[in-house]
């Protein structure tokens, strides 16, 4: 007699009211927490998929200009892109009617090609579309494979499920509008940048570089990704106090006397006054950095004399920046200096003008530093 030694599958039980709850709660507050935009998505199909008990959940949205649909987040898979209307997400999405369906393969309108070249075997599938707040369908949920030991999406899967999509549509959307007014508000930062920069005659490549900088320099101190992107998109307004230098002042050829000195190094200050009253938290950064980049670590810079680590590391990190693109590039008053000099001047003041954690975060990154120099060249 033949008998069957392979394993019994381990089934899963429904959620219980009170761990439905747990999960919502938990997801929840995690997406409202979320700062990307693949974060928010993850955290969606994860939701889903442990709300229904399903194997894998995918998140699809809708590609309006390319007219695609495609999964920013597929468990155990890529991205995947679709025309739209076709297949079963498709079909859903077009149609704004959810399906649920026992065995994908006895439906014409699955696509079985994934299942072929991963290997894995699709078989219950429910998909639910979802909406933003116009009530215009803009993606969908799409679960695989119920756990449990009926192995199939019953109505109650359908409600649950349904309630993740409303809540995730309008969060996206939501999500969405947000870093729409963070981007235009990195947009007005590098312009108004460009702006202050092009007063003392530097140029916008400058303010690219030393970005660019700002943010592997932070990398390198062990900074997180969020905070390092930051300050990158937060450095470029270090001279926006320069607009209100006067031009006989900021262009002199001579020699600058005390008195006009002192009112070059007021453009800290005035940086510091234009951005530091926003509640945004890119602007309130780049208030910090506005006013802090000129100080030294020895405590002889301006415009407060602060000293070692009483200098923000926002504006410490600028610092080194600002100063190895402003030495390294060529301007109609001076020639571009070589690297080995840059690099004996950062030696001789580490401890002194410059933080030297800095400074040694300088030398690590700089393989990738002179790989933006390059990229990002004056025109």
């Amino acid at each position: 007699m033949n008998v069957d030694r392979r394993p019994a599958r381990a089934f899963k039980e429904e959620l219980t009211p009170e761990q439905l709850l747990k999960v919502i709660f938990e997801f929840t507050a995690k997406i409202a927490a979320a700062d990307r935009l693949e974060s928010v998505l993850i955290l969606m199909a994860d939701m889903g998929r442990e709300m229904i008990v399903a194997d894998r959940c995918a998140v699809w949205l809708l590609d309006e200009e390319r007219r695609e649909l495609f999964t920013v987040v597929a468990h155990g898979a890529g991205e995947i892109r679709i025309p739209y209307g076709s297949g079963l997400v498709g079909t859903a999405i077009s149609e704004d009617q959810p399906i649920i369906i026992d065995d994908a393969y006895e439906d014409p309108r699955h696509n079985s090609d994934n299942d072929k070249r991963t290997g894995y075997r699709t078989k219950a599938i429910m998909t639910i579309p979802f909406r933003n707040n116009e009530g215009h369908v803009i993606g969908a949920y799409q679960a695989v494979n119920k756990l449990t030991e009926s192995a199939v999406f019953s109505e109650k899967d359908m409600e649950y499920l349904s309630l993740a999509a409303s809540y995730s549509g309008k969060s996206l959307e939501a999500f969405m509008l947000r870093e729409e007014i963070v981007e235009t508000q990195r947009e007005i930062i590098f312009s108004m940048g460009e702006i202050g920069e092009s007063r003392s005659k530097e140029t916008g490549s400058h303010v690219r570089r030393v970005a660019q900088y700002s943010y592997w320099l932070a990398l390198g101190l062990g900074m997180s990704e969020r905070e390092a992107a930051l300050l990158r998109d937060a450095s470029p307004m270090h001279d926006i106090g320069k607009v209100a230098i006067p031009d006989a002042i900021l262009h002199k050829p001579g020699a600058l006397t005390d008195e006009e000195f002192d009112q070059i190094k007021g453009h800290t200050l005035i940086g510091h006054q234009l951005l530091r009253h926003s509640k945004r938290e890119l602007l309130r950064a780049a208030s910090i950095v506005a006013l802090e980049h000129h100080e030294k670590w020895d405590g002889s810079g301006y415009p407060q004399r602060l000293k070692g680590e009483e200098i923000h590391i926002y504006g410490r990190i600028t610092a080194v920046a600002d100063v190895f693109d402003a030495l390294g590039s060529a301007r109609a008053y001076k020639q571009a200096w070589e690297l080995d000099r840059i690099l004996a001047l950062f030696e001789a003041e580490r401890g002194r003008h410059f933080d030297p954690r800095v400074v040694d975060s300088l030398i690590a990154q700089l393989p990738r530093i002179l790989e933006i120099r390059d990229q990002e060249a004056e025109a």
